[in-house]
């Protein structure tokens, strides 16, 4: 257990410094959206929700296993949100992240261990079946959402949804090619988490941590070890020192 506490903390250490620095930012989004609304159990449900998915979402972006705990805390929060807004397809998101991403990538012995070295890259086959799986996902979950339940806004909530989904199943997958579709995924969260606070059924803080994530999603562009070969060779030789460092202990 030691060993693995001390895992998780080199899991949060060795992001490219602009990772921290959207962190803060965020941080200091969120703290002025908390204090200027009326704070209520559920404005503190989605200050917490939303720290600790940003922190996911670098940690991904880090390619650093340990956004599997954040993810897991994070969509617990995210759902209870997303109830009390009735946007019941954004429950089913984050339920999708937490059994496609988070606990695969926690129970995944090879996705923990020097995952930079393991990246890849889109086939033409696996861009057709990632967009077909995409538009199958949104035209399902749409027309379901909007039968079966009071979802005010059941097409804009499916897209989200769709969208996002892929997106976990890629990340597992480990492929970079993931960034697009998250990129799309936090577009589409802003339209739907704004719409819903200009309805009066959420606070802003669910349509300001979507701009974080879309600005997370830019940044995995350009400085991410996912599209970054600088950063990915810097990652690899860090968690090989690390790996030996570990050998040598025990």
């Amino acid at each position: 257990m030691k060993n693995y506490l001390h895992f998780l903390a080199h899991q949060l250490k060795g992001w490219p410094q602009q990772n921290y620095y959207l962190f803060f930012f965020s941080l200091g989004c969120q703290v002025m959206t908390l204090v200027n609304d009326k704070i209520t159990w559920i404005t503190v449900i989605t200050f917490i929700g939303t720290t600790l998915g940003v922190l996911c979402i670098l940690a991904i972006n880090a390619a650093k296993s340990v956004n599997g705990w954040l993810g897991i805390l994070s969509a617990i929060c995210f759902i209870i949100v997303g109830f009390s807004a009735k946007n019941y397809l954004s429950i089913g998101e984050q339920l999708a992240y937490v059994i496609t991403l988070d606990i695969p990538v926690l129970l995944s012995a090879n996705w923990n261990i020097n995952m930079v070295s393991k990246i890849r890259k889109f086939t033409g086959k696996t861009w057709v079946v990632a967009i077909l799986s995409t538009i199958v996902v949104y035209l399902v979950s749409g027309y379901l959402i909007g039968a079966l339940t009071n979802d005010p806004r059941p097409w804009i909530d499916a897209i989200s949804f769709s969208i996002s989904l892929t997106a976990g199943v890629i990340c597992f997958l480990r492929y970079n090619n993931q960034y697009f579709w998250w990129l799309a995924s936090g577009i589409f969260q802003m339209v739907l988490w704004g719409i819903t606070f200009a309805q009066g059924d959420s606070s802003l803080a669910m349509a300001v941590n979507s701009m974080v994530y879309i600005i997370n999603d830019v940044l995995a562009f350009t400085i991410s070890p996912w599209y970054n070969k600088r950063e990915r060779a810097r990652l690899e030789k860090e968690e090989a020192k690390y790996s030996a460092n570990l050998n040598t202990q025990a």
